[in-house]
């Protein structure tokens, strides 16, 4: 199979070769995230039954931070080593990342990690995509768009979401860049995998936003000023994240160490302050955002169990946290905001995601699958003006720039290497100032 050969020539044949490829993708990887989603609510079941589980939190770190140093250290790099694979192809991934990060997150549900899945589905959608480059002897062009089919297919099936899947394939790659030479792969393997797990049973959670308000113009400013909150949000959550990743590697150079001492600080947490509703993917506390009034700091109680396990080293996914902390927050500005609980809580649930993943448009998408078409207008204006406020931060630090939101940084730089770039040029710019007054002055 020739790099792109369907794009280039239109072919039968050559769409019929990007269709079956597609199809054996979403329909292992469908598969994978169908055992994946009955595992975790395996662990999330037997982890509520046993409370006492969250005081092994911190050994269960220690043991898969060790598994990972043992033999996992090829894919350490997660989400962030399949975007630099797709950008600067270099080694095809070894399918071993598949069980190790789904063994590793089922473990940290079941010991009370505050993680979610995405992280997982791509992971392993992206691994057993991956492995028919070899098998095929792909082009790296073509092995590109194989890999994007896999995150859409893993996407689409822990969701059950296939049109933002498919989106999100394209969308993550880049700020404000899609590639849609991979349109087609994305978007069959996404309907193929969702069909491919609710084949397998898995049953997706229903969020019903019961009141959607009319259009005017209180309603367009509220949605703007939710959406510069909740982009602000998802910038908290990005930066708090890597921080505290980048001091426990500089301050703990053995990485078991790591999610043990995460492990235990979670653990004391959750014993002292009572903060079960904190731990786990909290989907019954999104789905109460949707319903009734809840406690006002519910969206920064995750916040920081979240970056705390996340930084810590635990394995899992960023998604579902964020959908938690966006439906709470909306939950609490939409007295504040006069508008409906269910609609805001909506709204943040795809809004703070939107910021944090820079993936607008997916994340747009989403809203109209979940809550209806009618939310799709606020959902587009929030998770937009969410995009724009997150600034150059992210969930996924191997994502590149290729559009500027505002102030100039260079093409193509990834999202990790924006601020060291930004602070060599801005102590530029202040000599440059200081010089340009030092010679009026003298003159």
């Amino acid at each position: 199979m020739r790099s792109n050969h369907f794009l280039l020539n239109n072919s039968i044949s050559s769409l019929a070769q990007w269709l079956g490829l597609a199809f054996l993708i979403a329909v292992l990887t469908g598969t994978a995230s169908a055992f994946f989603l009955f595992s975790l609510d395996w662990a999330t079941a037997t982890r509520l039954s046993h409370h006492w589980l969250i005081w092994l939190l911190p050994v269960a770190g220690f043991a898969v931070g060790w598994v990972y140093l043992r033999y996992g250290s090829a894919v350490e790099g997660g989400n962030n080593l399949v975007l630099d694979e797709i950008h600067d192809p270099q080694k095809i991934i070894s399918l071993r990342m598949a069980p190790l990060v789904l063994t590793g997150t089922v473990v940290s549900h079941l010991f009370g990690a505050s993680v979610g899945r995405e992280g997982t589905a791509v992971q392993m959608g992206a691994s057993i995509a991956d492995q028919f480059t070899r098998l095929f002897g792909l082009t790296p062009d073509t092995r590109r768009i194989v890999l994007m089919a896999g995150i859409s297919a893993g996407f689409s099936s822990v969701f059950g979401t296939p049109l933002a899947g498919a989106i999100f394939g394209l969308e993550v790659l880049a700020v404000g860049r899609m590639n849609y030479n991979a349109l087609i792969p994305c978007i069959f393997a996404a309907i193929v995998a969702d069909q491919t797990g609710l084949l397998w049973g898995v049953h997706h959670t229903y969020y019903a936003v019961s009141l959607i308000p009319h259009m005017s113009a209180w309603t367009l400013i509220a949605v703007i000023i939710a959406g510069g909150l909740f982009g602000l949000t998802a910038r908290a959550f990005a930066s708090a994240t890597h921080a505290i990743g980048s001091f426990m590697k500089k301050t703990i150079h053995y990485a078991p160490l790591r999610p043990f001492i995460g492990g235990l600080v979670v653990a004391v947490a959750v014993f002292c302050l009572g903060a079960d509703r904190y731990i786990g993917l909290g989907i019954p506390v999104i789905i109460d955002a949707f319903h009734q009034p809840l406690a006002p700091w519910d969206f920064l109680g995750k916040l920081v169990f979240t970056v705390t396990s996340l930084g810590a080293g635990f394995k899992g996914g960023e998604v579902t946290p964020l959908f938690y902390i966006g439906a709470t927050l909306g939950n609490a500005l939409a007295p504040l905001l006069h508008l409906p609980v269910s609609f805001l809580a909506g709204i943040g649930f795809v809004a703070v995601f939107a910021g944090a993943a820079n993936t607008p448009v997916a994340s747009t998408l989403m809203a109209i699958e979940l809550f209806g078409s009618e939310m799709g207008i606020y959902a587009a204006l929030a998770c937009a003006v969410a995009w724009l406020i997150s600034g150059y931060t992210g969930i996924y630090r191997s994502q590149r720039v290729a559009c500027l939101k505002h102030g100039f940084v260079p093409e193509n730089i990834k999202l990790a290497d924006v601020p060291a770039w930004v602070a060599t040029h801005a102590g530029s710019r202040k000599q440059k100032s200081s010089e340009t007054s030092a010679v009026e002055v003298s003159e």
